[in-house]
Formats: C-alpha cells, structure tokens, sequence
C-alpha cells in the first residue's frame, strides 16, 4: 500500500480520541496515531511531530478548534486539517471553507473515520 503516516486526533472526549484511534488503526495498523485533549496541547505536540492530517474537535475547553487552526498552521503550513465537529451549523461549516480545512460531521463512526483518512490513502 502506501507509506506510513501519522495522524494527530484532538478532541477534549477520550473516548472520541479512543474511538478515532481504533478506527484508524483498524484500516492501517502501521499507521501512528497521536492525541491531544486541548488545543493548546496539539499546538505544543507539533514541536516534536509531523502529522499528515490533523483530525480536530471545534468545541474543546480552551483553545477551540478554529483558533488552533491557525497557530497549527504557523507550526506546519502544509498539514491537512479536518475538522471532526458535532456543531453542524452553516456559520461553522462556512469557517471551515474560508480556513482551508476539510469538514466532517461527529458522530465518530467507521465509516466518517475512514472518510476523513482517504485523503492520505491516494
């Protein structure tokens, strides 16, 4: 298949970041998979990892999803970045065009997870 990649899951429920890993790990066992419970924590993890694709809550304690979207990007410019959201509003929806981010509705399902990960599989 194709090489190895790494996935950071941020979201404030361990038990989405736990779901997400089994999904993915499922579909790619070879595959890393990092998490992070904050925004700020995700920020502070890119200092020592380079993720493919960033899969980011937008409703977390602290730093939201959409202010760490910007501070992601000064860290690694290039990374993709879904945002995995339960607030399926057309305002977040729109955010999330306007910042260059994929966009998937919670609930955390196989079939989202793998949804969201195609686009490293191509």
């Amino acid at each position: 298949m194709n090489s190895d990649k790494t996935v950071l899951v941020v979201d404030d429920s361990r038990v989405s970041r736990m779901l997400s890993r089994q999904f993915i790990l499922a579909k790619h066992p070879t595959w890393k998979v990092e998490e992070a419970a904050t925004g700020e924590e995700a920020v502070e993890k890119l200092d020592s990892l380079a993720p493919d694709l960033i899969i980011l809550d937008v409703n977390m304690p602290g730093m939201g999803g959409f202010a760490a979207v910007d501070k992601l990007r000064e860290k690694r410019p290039n990374v993709r970045i879904s945002l995995l959201t339960a607030n399926v509003q057309d305002a977040v929806r729109n955010r999330a065009g306007t910042l260059n981010v994929d966009f998937a509705e919670k609930p955390i399902t196989e079939a989202r997870i793998g949804q969201i990960i195609s686009v490293l599989e191509s």
